[in-house]
């Protein structure tokens, strides 16, 4: 047990979200982009978005956690220095990357950007649309984002279909493994991707993966964008066959005169999911629960490394 705790943060926002602590808890403001304020941290939050990025800077500082403020952690294991104990935000975007799904796929399914750029045009332009009720909704990756989704699409009275690496049940009902997506993806109506990215789902999302979709059905990735390949959800959508809805891509960002910017069956956001009020206040919970953690000799939570 340590009565002391030296904690670094990227920047004043998240300091000051941080409530009263315990004693002998002291926190410093360090974003990475330069030197150390001291060559020993207990625990480092490393910038949004920047983990891997920032990596190198902490090979010559000696930490006990390395705190992430994304879910996803791809790219750093290869870049970890040695001996470090690295953690994600697990529970902090959850519900703000759920809510932006459940966005996505009521846009896509009543038709709201065709409205808006009719607006823009100065045109009232009334069309059929697809309901979200009655729709199967295949969820592909069954993490805290897909169990988020799930919830919060059950009253919309769809049907939900779960899939994950193995197979198993739980007290909603079977959840199916990856290797049955061939016979699951012709039955979907809108399919959600919120896998983690790893070498095993890289692609998972290939022309094979978007063959088997019904015609006319919805693609939604919330996972990363490499989780798909670009080249096959162009040709799919130039075709017209299927519609999608991407938060994120590959590359991001997408160039300007990209194809999919392009395609009026396609909608794009920034990758900002999980980018919302409710990122500052949850991560700020978070942190302040590994400080109480690790002073009171206990392991942190949400570790995901150990390098």
């Amino acid at each position: 047990m340590s009565s002391r705790l030296l904690v670094s943060v990227p920047d004043e926002t998240l300091r000051a979200s941080l409530g009263e602590l315990p004693p002998g808890v002291e926190i410093v403001t360090w974003d990475l982009s330069g030197p150390a304020p001291t060559p020993s941290i207990d625990i480092v939050v490393v910038p949004y978005m920047r983990a891997a990025q920032v990596m190198e800077r902490l090979r010559d500082v000696s930490t006990r956690l390395i705190q992430s403020q994304s879910i996803g952690y791809d790219g750093v294991a290869e870049i970890l220095p040695p001996g470090r104990v690295f953690a994600n935000a697990a529970s902090v975007h959850e519900a703000s990357t759920a809510e932006f799904t459940v966005a996505l796929i009521l846009a896509a399914q009543r038709g709201i950007a065709d409205f808006v750029r009719a607006a823009d045009k100065g045109l009232w332009a009334p069309t059929f649309h697809e309901s979200l009720a009655d729709r199967t909704v295949l969820l592909v990756g069954y993490g805290g984002v897909a169990r988020a989704v799930e919830a919060r699409l059950e009253p919309f009275e769809v049907t939900i279909v779960r899939v994950a690496h193995t197979a198993r049940d739980d007290e909603r009902g079977p959840i199916h493994a990856v290797s049955s997506l061939p016979t699951l993806l012709p039955e979907a109506d809108i399919v959600v991707v919120a896998v983690p990215l790893t070498d095993e789902t890289t692609h998972l999302v290939d022309r094979t993966f978007l063959s088997h979709m019904r015609d006319a059905s919805l693609l939604v990735n919330v996972a990363r964008g490499r989780v798909a390949d670009t080249d096959a959800l162009v040709n799919e959508a130039r075709s017209g066959r299927l519609r999608l809805a991407l938060d994120v891509v590959d590359p991001e960002p997408l160039p300007p005169d990209h194809p999919l910017f392009a395609l009026d069956n396609v909608l794009i956001s920034p990758h900002v999911g999980g980018v919302t009020s409710a990122m500052r206040p949850r991560m700020a919970r978070l942190l302040e629960r590994q400080i109480t953690r690790m002073l009171d000799g206990e392991e942190p939570v949400n570790v995901v490394l150990r390098s």
